[in-house]
């Protein structure tokens, strides 16, 4: 006991409040209060009773490390006191606030002659890719903040993407997009798609999205190459494009206020809205798949349903560039001020939560929250900044889906399981749960002329096979006999004679239609 006290009193305070916790939480575990083993006079049975006692009290212990530090974590947000607002927050603030690793992730890089900048992250989050306007590329490490790899293409850069994995990317540049490695050498030139101005990649699919100027959607499978569908979405020049991530499905926000919806087996679009009384400016997907927030010229930016195609929430104001974040919130940029809306109720409404101003006179043109980490990507005329979001992203992340901390093997073992798993074209819809479902029985197809015969002479034989009761009086006489037999057979006759006719007048009435000047046509059956 006194050595026990010793060894308490040499403890630095961090692990005696640690060890406190410990015992707080293995005492919920343990199995009710141990054993008095000190009435025991059986040896034998008293020294069991401790080996087992020993034994509960060491799962216990493990349970409560496990339940402290390989449990989930759970994400947090910014919480005002009394009258404050969370938007009043200032990044400064936060910084403070924030351990030493987390105070490193907020950053400024000012670049001035060669953006506006545009950036994407991978899956993991642990690598940005950065676009300027003016032809820099450069790709770097989040979490060492080591420049990978940096070099000039010396052409306009619209829009950049990253493939599978950080070791590929694709670029939109003035005249194709080009895929490069990660140490900035020209893989593929992509002629077929002309000059795209935006970018899309499905990595279940492994297909690289494109629209052009000219307002054609374009598929490419990169693992084999082949050109999936080539379509023209025939509603002009359109710089909006977002994938859902829950089903694939690509969207488009065009000048007349539509968004359309596209898949790779589908010349026409899925799905044509009517969103806003302007050209739409932006569009983003939530990660659930079933939420879509658009902006429009109109300065309006608008919730909508997808399963129902059908507006929630509308509220004002002008957004150029649009993201979710893995947790729900909604970043939104205009001008030189960035805003992040947050569900604080459940409900799809979406308030104010943070609010982020940059030096006057920067131009925001695209905003992205990287992956579980609560940071936003910002891309502007000057550079790319990054700002801390408390509560954006997902706090504990599956090494099976997105590791962050991945070795090369493992990256590797990912590429080849991934390639194996690789979706086809055909399992892109609107409603994914259909795939594994029963197919509907379809409906009865019409029987052939040869069946109908085939039926109607089953049927008068049946009819002439029918012997009758026989009568007398005169009533069983042949003549009358055969009379009976011919109604019979008239009888088992008449539906098929029936049908022949409406057929007959059915192809009447199209022939005639079909013979009317295209004008006339829709007359013709009110003057029938």
């Amino acid at each position: 006991m006194v050595a026990k006290q010793e060894s308490e009193r040499l403890m630095p305070a961090a692990e005696q409040d640690i060890s406190d916790e410990l015992e707080l939480k293995a005492k919920k575990y343990l199995r009710g209060h141990g054993a008095n083993l000190e009435v025991l006079r059986d040896k034998k049975l008293k020294g069991q009773l401790t080996v087992r006692e020993k034994l509960y009290g060491q799962s216990a212990k493990a349970a409560a490390k496990a339940e402290k530090w390989l449990l989930p974590s759970e994400e947090g947000y910014l919480e005002a006191e009394g009258l404050e607002k969370t938007w009043h927050i200032k990044q400064e603030s936060i910084i403070r606030e924030v351990d030493v690793i987390g105070s490193r992730k907020p950053f400024d890089m000012i670049l001035p002659e060669l953006g506006p900048y545009t950036l994407e992250y991978t899956l993991s989050g642990r690598y940005m890719l950065v676009g300027g306007r003016k032809g820099h590329l450069a790709m770097i490490d989040m979490i060492s903040m080591d420049l990978m790899k940096e070099f000039q293409v010396r052409e306009t850069v619209r829009d950049v993407t990253f493939l599978q994995n950080e070791q590929f990317f694709a670029v939109a540049q003035k005249r194709y997009p080009y895929i490069y490695n990660r140490h900035g050498t020209e893989i593929h030139c992509l002629k077929e798609h002309g000059a795209p101005l935006k970018l899309q990649f499905l990595d279940k699919h492994f297909l690289l999205v494109s629209v052009n100027k000219f307002g054609q959607l374009h598929y490419q499978d990169v693992s084999t190459g082949e050109m999936i569908a080539n379509y023209r979405t025939g509603l002009g020049r359109t710089a909006v494009m977002k994938a859902n991530p829950y089903n694939a499905v690509i969207g488009l926000g065009h000048s007349g206020g539509k968004v359309t919806m596209w898949k790779p087996t589908s010349s026409k679009p899925l799905v044509t809205m009517l969103c806003h009384h302007g050209p739409v400016t932006a569009i983003a997907f939530h990660g659930g798949g079933h939420l879509m927030a658009t902006a429009g010229m109109d300065r309006k930016i608008k919730l909508w349903d997808i399963r129902k195609f059908e507006i929630l929430h509308t509220y004002s104001g002008h957004a150029q560039t649009l993201d979710f974040s893995q947790k729900g919130l909604l970043a939104m940029a205009n001008g030189s001020k960035v805003q992040i809306w947050r569900d604080s109720c459940g409900n799809q409404d979406y308030g104010q939560y943070m609010s982020h101003a940059m030096v006057k006179g920067y131009q925001v043109g695209k905003v992205a929250f990287r992956p579980f980490e609560d940071v936003l990507g910002i891309g502007h005329s000057m550079g790319i900044s990054s700002i801390l979001i408390p509560g954006s992203g997902e706090p504990n992340f599956d090494t099976w889906v997105a590791n962050p901390y991945e070795t090369t093997k493992q990256r590797r073992e990912k590429e080849v399981h991934a390639l194996l798993d690789k979706l086809q074209p055909e399992t892109i819809m609107l409603d994914p749960r259909k795939i594994g479902t029963v197919k509907p029985p379809r409906r009865k197809e019409k029987p052939t002329k040869k069946e109908t015969e085939s039926e109607m002479e089953a049927a008068i034989e049946a009819a002439k096979s029918i012997n009758f009761k026989k009568k007398t009086k005169g009533r069983s006489k042949p003549s009358k006999r055969a009379k009976k037999k011919e109604e019979e057979v008239f009888r088992a006759k008449r539906p098929f004679l029936e049908q022949q006719t409406e057929e007959r007048q059915a192809k009447k009435h199209r022939t005639t239609e079909a013979e009317l000047p295209k004008s006339l046509q829709r007359f013709a059956q009110k003057r029938a």
